[in-house]
């Protein structure tokens, strides 16, 4: 595997989700430079070096609610 995929949402509470796509990793943080962090932690505690993909993606969500 030579990248993974993280999808990245606000968390209600405050701070961020990051969900792995098709990996079963999970890791969340109060800010972003932390999330990093965390993530490229769990990719490592993951996988095994050989398997270790080189690149990390993060696809940040931000959901925002207007009234009509």
């Amino acid at each position: 595997m030579s990248e993974i995929h993280f999808i990245v949402e606000e968390a209600p509470e405050g701070g961020f989700i990051a969900r792995a796509v098709g990996a079963d990793i999970f890791t969340e943080a109060n800010d972003l430079p932390a999330l990093h962090a965390l993530v490229r932690d769990a990719v490592h505690c993951h996988f095994e070096d050989a398997q270790c993909p080189s690149l990390i993606r993060l696809h940040i969500t931000r959901e925002e609610v207007l009234v009509a």
